[in-house]
């Protein structure tokens, strides 16, 4: 991905909230990265809003996303 754009300036976050949100975020910036034409993407979302397996791996990638997060708040322990 080619951009000036910086939409993460840390991993640190305040609240397991944050976090998720943030693990949303990465999850979505990772497939316009992976798939640049948002006609393709737009065309796609149809084929897997309806398919519970394609669903569940999107989850799943949030899952890992919102893990690193974790981690990387020491799991919001002091």
């Amino acid at each position: 991905m080619q951009s000036s754009e910086i939409y993460l300036e840390s991993l640190i976050i305040a609240t397991p909230q944050e976090g998720r949100n943030l693990a949303i975020k990465l999850a979505r910036k990772s497939i316009v990265a992976i798939q640049t034409d948002p006609e393709i993407r737009k065309k796609l979302r149809v084929d897997y809003a309806q398919d519970t397996a394609q669903l569940i791996a999107s989850a799943q990638v949030i899952a890992i996303e919102f893990q690193t997060i974790a981690m990387a708040n020491n799991y919001w322990k002091s």
